[in-house]
């Protein structure tokens, strides 16, 4: 804890030990014990807003325990503050789901499969005999209601081959072959091999060997020093406060934004991120990744790199984040906070006073960046100093492969000599639970509305916009359209500007086409969010994810469809928005053998909030 301690800071690592402690005594860890999830338990919105300096903080932890001997997972609840086990609970992972794939599983698996008779004739049969060289890609499951797999914790296996040790795996698919994995009793439970490919030959090893010359130096200077303050989690910049949290599963958490003291967002994060992709083949129809439900995003986080990953004036955070044993592992550097130009904020040049004015634009900065297997993703949140909040999701990493048939393949583009890469979604929805001047708030749709010419519109020349209050959660699973404008205005009706209108921001979404998959698919039951642009929800301190809390191996259904059942009213009332975004993605022989950055996100736009130009006096 910092000197001054709020109830939002980031669970240190003598937290962590203390927690592990507690659930030792209680007799809950035995040497089977894994901790797919070890987390702060973040105190509810009321105990937030009426904490007070100096007042007593009881720190709550959760964890989640799997016997990785009999497959048994016990959901559980510990007070660090009062040093015990305040709930256990037994998960039925039959109907609720697993806990995400820990670090361990991803190398037991590669033994499992390679110790396999079928898996190592499948090999033979293709003329490839040195299985040291063979990368096993351990893979999410998903649930396809088979009843082999009921209750079973379950991975699936697509294989590279290697022409030598360090070569680059993802050029060389073993296509056709695809192992299934019980991971508790540690044995393939079934091979498919459906199809001899031959393994592409073409290196795709990519690196310094070759470097333009022709790039000067850009070199970026702050001699006073950068414009922001850092006291703990809490950071000052212009007229922004706000605190930085870091979690495994969830990676960077923006709490308590505020503008001129005035609150925006309580909380911020991408709360889940789904990759489907489309190739119906018997040996992929069941690729669909939910990289932080299932693979712990935040735990996956990069130590970043001046220069590199980050330039000019840089403060960095470190996080504290579980081991497979629960014991804490320092990550150096995995938080960047910095500040950067961002052109022309406002100008003018008057034709009739001669008045030449400029003033140029900045941007706070926080990032982080994980790689999960293939794909490397950075999510940057800018804060601007005209009070606009943007998130921009950054993809890039290598393509999944696989190999490319003769003739005509629908499903995916060919990027190389003989390798496919097939189509695929990256979709990221963020939770925004919003606080726009005070605790309540209320959500209008609003849209360009065309007037059709006639007697109040005789030229057919008139502009004007609908808007649509959404009053209850069944309203609020929304589409995009960028037709019409399409947009989410969050507004207090408590609070009037000077004008005598609410106060509010508007959520503006790029409107990227969101879930593809069919609307009985099962990919489209276990990530429902994605199937919509915007969700509305009341808020409830234990909705945290939306696809539900447990995703891997999930039937469907949990998180957001179950949770609207409800109707809550939204009307002026707490509540928590939910943004899907995201890509959809046909590959390019571009983006072979590295992929150059593709970006999606979304924008925070202050929407009479303020009573004028806040940067007059930039």
């Amino acid at each position: 804890m910092t000197d001054n301690p709020h109830p939002l800071d980031r669970l240190t690592a003598a937290e962590m030990r203390e927690a592990r402690g507690i659930l030792a005594d209680a007799g809950l860890i035995t040497p089977a014990t894994r901790f797919p999830a070890l987390a702060l338990i973040e105190p509810d919105r009321d105990t937030v807003f009426a904490f007070q300096p100096g007042d007593p903080i009881d720190r709550k932890v959760g964890a989640v325990l799997l016997n990785t001997e009999t497959g048994q997972v016990q959901a559980v609840t510990v007070s660090v503050t009062e040093r015990r086990v305040l709930a256990t609970r037994e998960v039925d992972v039959s109907t609720e789901g697993q806990p995400s794939i820990t670090g361990e599983e991803f190398e037991l698996v590669g033994k499992i499969v390679k110790a396999d008779p079928d898996w190592l004739a499948a090999l033979a049969k293709r003329g490839i005999d040195d299985v040291e060289l063979v990368c096993v890609c351990p893979l999410s499951a998903g649930n396809f209601a088979d009843p082999e797999e009921h209750g079973k914790r379950m991975l699936r296996c697509l294989s590279f081959n290697r022409s030598e040790e360090g070569d680059l795996p993802w050029a060389h698919p073993i296509d056709g072959l695809v192992a299934y994995v019980d991971v508790i009793e540690q044995r393939v439970t079934k091979i498919i091999d459906n199809a001899m490919f031959p393994v592409p030959a073409e290196s795709g090893n990519f690196g310094s060997d070759e470097r333009r010359t022709t790039l000067r130096p850009i070199e970026i200077h702050q001699p006073e020093g950068p414009s922001f303050t850092v006291e703990g989690d809490l950071i000052q910049w212009q007229n922004w406060t706000l605190r930085v949290g870091f979690n495994a599963r969830e990676g960077l958490v923006l709490h308590q934004l505020a503008f001129d003291d005035r609150p925006v967002l309580h909380r911020a994060s991408i709360a889940e991120m789904v990759v489907p992709y489309g190739d119906p083949s018997p040996v992929r129809y069941w690729q669909n990744y939910f990289d932080s439900g299932e693979y712990n995003l935040g735990q996956q986080a990069n130590s970043l790199e001046l220069g590199c990953d980050c330039l000019g004036e840089i403060h960095y955070f470190d996080a504290d984040l579980p081991d497979d044993l629960g014991e804490p592992q320092t990550r150096r550097n995995v938080i960047c906070l910095h500040e950067e130009d961002f052109g022309v904020l406002w100008k003018h040049s008057d034709i009739f006073t001669g008045m030449h004015e400029t003033r140029r634009a900045r941007r706070l900065v926080v990032s982080f960046f994980a790689t999960v297997g293939n794909y490397d993703y950075g999510f940057y949140w800018y804060l601007y100093l005209d009070g606009t909040i943007e998130l921009e999701a950054k993809a890039t990493g290598i393509v999944f492969t696989g190999a490319h048939p003769d003739g005509d393949y629908p499903w995916g583009t060919k990027i190389a000599p003989g390798l496919a890469a097939p189509n695929h979604q990256h979709l990221f929805c963020a939770r925004l639970d919003m606080t726009i001047d005070g605790r309540t708030n209320a959500v209008d749709e609003e849209e360009v509305r065309r007037i059709p010419t006639g007697p109040d519109n005789p030229y057919g020349n008139a502009i004007t916009r609908q808007i649509t209050r959404l009053h209850n959660e069944s309203d609020a699973s929304r589409l995009a359209d960028n037709t019409v404008g399409r947009a989410w205005r969050v507004s207090n009706p408590s609070s009037l500007n000077r004008l005598g209108s609410p106060v509010g921001y508007t959520l503006i979404p790029q409107g990227l086409p969101p879930l593809v998959a069919s609307g009985d698919s099962v990919i489209a039951a276990r990530a429902a969010f994605a199937t919509r642009h915007l969700w509305v929800t009341q808020y409830h301190a234990d909705e945290r994810y939306p696809a539900g809390e447990l995703i891997n191996q999930n039937p469907g259904g949990a998180g957001l469809p179950a949770w609207q059942q409800a109707n809550r009213n939204i009307d002026d009332e707490q509540i928590v928005l939910w943004h899907t975004f995201g890509l959809t993605h046909f590959p390019r022989t571009e983006d072979w053998p590295v992929m150059p950055v593709d970006r999606c996100g979304f924008t925070l736009r202050p929407t009479g909030f303020l009573d004028r130009n806040p940067t007059l006096d930039v």
